[in-house]
């Protein structure tokens, strides 16, 4: 049961931040690193898969292939992590509240990939 509630509280989380990117797109454009090509595109498509991994996490047919989606996708979007953490001061952010977060992503990992059964 405990299972369960935690794989449909990741799949909330998981949407939840995808309808983000659509909703505020400018708040995610802000952290995606320089050099990137087409920043607004990169937030959306980021976007896209949070939604489709965290509804994948719901079915047993897909809860394998999203869980792993999930957990590629946390290492993809990991660099805008770490350009937030440099640049927190221009967003307004505490720097030890976005270094902090850095860690916390390896637990979204674990998170993810546990919720793979």
């Amino acid at each position: 049961m405990l299972h369960l509630v935690s794989r449909y509280a990741l799949a909330a989380v998981f949407v939840g931040a995808g309808l983000l990117h659509f909703i505020k797109p400018a708040t995610f454009v802000r952290i995606v690193p320089p050099g990137l090509p087409a920043p607004l595109a990169l937030v959306y498509v980021s976007g896209f898969f949070e939604i489709a991994g965290g509804v994948g996490l719901l079915a047993g047919a897909t809860r394998r292939w999203a869980a792993l989606g999930l957990v590629l996708l946390l290492v993809a979007v990991f660099p805008a992590n770490v350009y937030m953490a440099q640049i927190a001061g221009q967003l307004g952010l505490p720097a030890w509240a976005a270094w902090g977060r850095l860690p916390l992503q390896a637990l979204l990992m674990w998170w993810a990939w546990t919720a793979r059964r």
